[in-house]
Formats: C-alpha cells, structure tokens, sequence
C-alpha cells in the first residue's frame, strides 16, 4: 500500500521531503506533481523501479525517460550541451519543458535511447520538485505518468493513490496540478525539434 503524503504546496514540509527521500533510497517508486502534471521518479541507478516504470507504462526500448535536475551544474553532469543550445535552454528554464539531449557517460546505458544514445533532461519550476532535489542531491529518474490507453495523465493525487495503490510506494499531493505532460524539445541533432506540444510554449523553438 503506498503512503499518501499531502505537502504544502509554497513551503514543502522538511520532514515530509526527508521521508519520501527516504522511500527513494530504499528502492521506491513514486508518483509526484510537477510543474506540468503527474510523474513517476525514482533514484537514477534503480533498475527494478526502471522495469516498474516500464510495466506501468507499457514502454517500449525506445521511450527516452527524462532526468528530473534541480539546475544547470546538475544537468551538466548527464547531458552534453553547446553554447548555443544553453542559452536557448536558459531562456525558459526553470519550466515546463524536457530537452532531449546527447548524454554522457554519466548516464546509465539502460536509460538511454538505444540508437541515439540520448536522454531527456529538464529542470522543473515547482517548489516540491526543488525540495525534494536538494535533499536527494542528484535528478531523479522519471517519465509522466500517462496510463496506456489513456490520453491524458492522471492529476488527483488520491485518483493516482486509488489506482497506483499497489504498484508505488508513495503518492504525493500539492496541490493543483497541470493535466498536460511538458513540451519536449529535441536538441540532439544541434538545432531544436518540437516533438510533443505540451505545457511549455513551443513557439519559440519552431
């Protein structure tokens, strides 16, 4: 049964964070809000949670997850980036938008685009997402939580409490959410590809 956790939405609850970090380190698998709508996050070097995500989803090879990065010296670290494409990130981060990006070595292989060898990276602009990074202290692993069959993504957190109940071992509710997934960005190539729309403004990358 996963534990319900409801976090002040301006000023995350420290004992609350420190508990869900808790669950991560143990193995957890959780369901969390951000900035654009629900997702599944879990520590980047847990393979079991990876399959669970997989399951979950029903995700082929092909799906690029995403690093969830508190800031840019954390992005850093797993994707490589030019002068340019920085400064086209810069410009609206934080927000609602993954980049999807060459990675480094850094990166774990299953976590990759088999082909491409890249990933998809973003830095969230919601105050449980950044509380929970700074106790972490390294992205969390995740992808929207978008059931198959499903065309948009879950928002309530006791909606996800009541049907994800066996699968993760925490939900976390603050507050109102997005119910679109973000806008990503295909940067891989040197030059920006919009493909998905989603809560980030695409306009400027078109």
């Amino acid at each position: 049964m996963a534990r319900f956790f409801d976090v002040h939405p301006q000023d995350p609850q420290p004992r609350a964070i420190a508990q869900v970090v808790n669950i991560l380190q143990s193995g957890g698998l959780i369901a969390y809000p951000t900035d654009s709508c629900y997702a599944l996050g879990a520590q980047i070097g847990n393979r079991e949670a990876l399959d669970r995500i997989r399951s979950i989803r029903q995700l082929d090879s092909k799906h690029h997850f995403t690093l969830v990065c508190k800031d840019f010296a954390q992005l850093g670290q797993f994707v490589m980036i030019d002068n340019d494409v920085f400064r086209s990130i810069k410009a609206v981060t934080p927000g609602s938008y993954t980049f999807i990006l060459p990675a480094t070595k850094e990166v774990p292989r299953r976590l990759l685009h088999p082909k491409k060898k890249t990933v998809g990276v973003r830095i969230p602009d919601h105050n449980f997402v950044q509380a929970l990074l700074a106790e972490l202290g390294e992205p969390l692993l995740s992808s929207t939580l978008l059931l198959p069959d499903e065309e948009e993504p879950l928002t309530q957190g006791w909606e996800i409490k009541e049907r994800l109940d066996n699968l993760v071992e925490a939900v976390i509710d603050s507050g109102d959410t997005g119910a679109e997934p973000t806008t990503v960005v295909d940067f891989s190539s040197g030059t920006a590809e919009v493909v998905r729309r989603g809560t980030g403004d695409p306009s400027r990358f078109e």
